[in-house]
């Protein structure tokens, strides 16, 4: 590929512009928000840290059945970038299981800054300011929960929200940049 805009856009085909990747995310979030408040917190933090395992494959699924390849160019310059990250996001999570040693409570603040700052490469990744927005409320969010003292609950519930709403703000601006 010959330049970093041939190089999104083979991304944003390959993977419609991460939608699904947000949508499966969001949605092991509300899961673990979810069984956190009818189970156990504890099981909650385990619903996002094993169920985090299958979000690329149900996302790459999702591609397929939206009709995108789900795999981008082998000779994608952006494709480091992206195990690049994941791996920061790997070896970040022991942080957040850690600081759930101390208090249940900040487990979930402290995986929406994990998440945050993986999705402030998907701008580079995706060419779209948006993912730096998404980042960013996530990451502030994480404070509020924090300073605010909520239930542990309610950190898994406002991800997935959060995911939710910037998966629809992404698809739009998809549809826009397509028209």
């Amino acid at each position: 590929m010959d330049s970093i805009k041939e190089a999104q856009k083979d991304m944003n085909e390959a993977y419609f512009y991460g939608v699904p990747g947000i949508v499966s995310s969001g949605t092991i979030w509300l899961f673990a928000g979810i069984i956190s408040l009818l189970i156990a917190p504890k099981i909650g933090i385990a619903t996002l840290v094993f169920g985090g395992t299958l979000i690329f494959p149900a996302s790459v699924l999702a591609c397929k059945a939206l009709g995108r390849s789900g795999k981008h160019s082998k000779d994608n310059p952006l494709a480091p970038l992206a195990i690049e990250g994941t791996v920061w996001m790997l070896l970040s999570i022991p942080i957040a299981i850690g600081a759930a040693l101390t208090s249940l409570d900040l487990f979930f603040p402290a995986m929406l800054l994990v998440i945050g700052g993986r999705y402030l490469t998907f701008n580079t990744i995706y060419g779209s300011r948006i993912y730096w927005a998404l980042g960013v409320v996530l990451a502030v969010s994480a404070v509020l929960i924090t300073v605010l003292r909520v239930p542990v609950y309610i950190g898994g519930l406002v991800g997935g929200i959060i995911e939710y709403l910037f998966a629809f703000i992404v698809l739009i601006q998809a549809e826009k940049y397509n028209d």
